[in-house]
């Protein structure tokens, strides 16, 4: 365990504690001022020496609650969405908490502004200065300060990926000082000089295709030299499975779920897109608004383009913005003979894409508008009536075409298991950019792995990703 790491760990917790006194004095005071009492006046007593003995009671209690979230594992998640979440998750049960006091200790104060100001003001303070912590720690990762150095030990693409991934990634956290393409004898050798005289922190196995004889051997190694041992999936090849086990007659039954979004999952799912999609359509309205006008003066024929695709339980008119010529434009039964014909030929010439999927570049059929609002995703807008109508969600995999479903291989179809999404893992991975095997790897990922802080999360980052596409091309 790097000091850094234990450093800032132990810091958090008298920042967090100074954060919470300082959200409930703010609050105290926010409530004595003249807009606040103008609004509703103060009918309670309540000395601030009073309130700051509470205060500080329920800052330990707070504290407390923390620890139970995970908000001080040294070894947990560097990224600041899902720090900030569990800020929230955290101090919404310390509000639940200060609620039942109240109803049970009514003398404490009846001051709900206080209480509800107070909530907010520690999300806010708490969240600041674990944002400026962990730039601290990014920031010192840069200086090589609390980097775990890393043995690598394959000769796969997933070693190719993390070695690319470490080096332009600084602010993960690891520094390769040594790779080893396999764990022969002569390699084990050649590492059990290189430790002598060098300090690794950790051994990571990058490659499936390791023998047995070879893992055993380099989980021993890494054992006998006290180093830590880990091991990177190769998710292409590898499966990740969800189960839960029963009891039947006395023997354990185990059932390989498909996915979490069973029962209240699929439920919780479909509120979040009814009420996504709802709020998306009111904020995205002036600009499908202003879409649509240039869409028709910019050229002839209708402003949303339907088109077939694909789902589990079977297929749907996909709703986009219309960017290309509208005599060239392959829509639910595929369009003229002459669109076809051109669209066929342009796949055979300007194909960027491998397997089932195509992709175009510098597609003739576009429209001026056409370029600019596909390059910004504008054209996609229109799908949120689909998360609304229920034919979509608002993440989860993309939704293809029937001829292009049509030559999935069976390990393909595993994206069809759940609604396809706007937006998903592989949009915000690296967009266009990605095999079509790539993409199949990380939405069965989300798949077997769905919850709604993930969805939160890609939601959050699709804008990012869209950013980073323009600049790409």
């Amino acid at each position: 365990m790097k000091r850094a790491e234990l450093f800032f760990s132990f810091l958090l917790v008298p920042l967090d504690f100074l954060a919470i006194i300082l959200a409930g004095i703010s609050a105290y005071y926010l409530r004595f001022t003249t807009l606040a009492t103008e609004i509703r006046p103060v009918i309670f007593s309540l000395p601030f020496g009073q309130y700051f003995n509470i205060l500080s009671l329920i800052a330990l209690a707070w504290l407390v609650i923390f620890v139970l979230a995970g908000l001080y594992n040294i070894k947990g998640s560097r990224r600041l969405t899902e720090e900030v979440y569990r800020v929230i998750l955290a101090c919404s049960t310390g509000l639940v908490l200060i609620v039942v006091l109240i109803f049970v200790f009514r003398e404490l104060f009846s001051s709900r502004f206080i209480v509800l100001a107070g909530w907010l003001l520690a999300i806010i303070y708490i969240s600041f200065a674990r944002i400026v912590v962990r730039l601290i720690q990014r920031l010192l990762l840069n200086y090589g300060i609390g980097v775990h150095k890393l043995v690598l030990v394959g000769n796969s693409s997933t070693t190719d990926i993390l070695i690319h991934e470490f080096s332009t990634r600084k602010n993960l956290g690891f520094a390769i000082v040594k790779r080893l393409k396999n764990f022969s004898l002569e390699a084990e050798q050649e590492l059990a000089e290189f430790v002598k005289i060098n300090e690794i922190d950790e051994i990571m196995q990058s490659d499936p295709n390791l023998s047995k004889a070879e893992v055993l051997r380099l989980f021993d190694f890494a054992d006998e030299n006290h180093i830590t041992f880990k091991y990177a999936a190769d998710l292409l090849g590898a499966k990740v499975l969800k189960i839960e086990v029963s009891e039947i007659a006395g023997l354990p039954v185990v059932e390989v779920k498909e996915t979490p979004l069973d029962g209240w999952g699929r439920i919780l799912k479909r509120i979040f897109d009814l009420v996504g999609s709802l709020f998306f359509i009111i904020l995205s309205s002036p600009i499908m608004l202003f879409t649509a006008i240039i869409i028709k003066a910019d050229s002839p024929g209708p402003v949303i383009y339907k088109n077939k695709r694909v789902a589990r339980n079977g297929a749907f008119k996909l709703f986009k913005f219309r960017s290309m010529i509208n005599q060239y434009c392959v829509g639910d039964d595929y369009g003229s003979a002459t669109a076809l014909e051109l669209e066929k030929k342009l796949i055979e010439e300007r194909n960027t894409k491998t397997g089932p999927v195509y992709k175009i570049s510098g597609d003739p059929r576009l429209t001026g508008v056409g370029k600019f609002i596909r390059r910004w995703s504008i054209d996609e807008l229109p799908q949120f009536f689909n998360v609304l109508y229920g034919d979509m969600s608002l993440v989860g995999p993309r939704p293809h075409q029937p001829r292009e479903v049509e030559k999935y291989e069976r390990h393909h179809k595993k994206v069809l298991t759940v609604k396809p999404g706007l937006t998903g893992l592989a949009q915000i991975s690296g967009r266009s950019d990605l095999s079509f095997e790539d993409e199949v790897k990380l939405d069965s990922y989300y798949i077997e792995n769905w919850s709604l802080k993930l969805d939160l999360s890609i939601l959050l980052r699709t804008p990012l990703a869209i950013i980073r596409g323009r600049r790409a091309e």
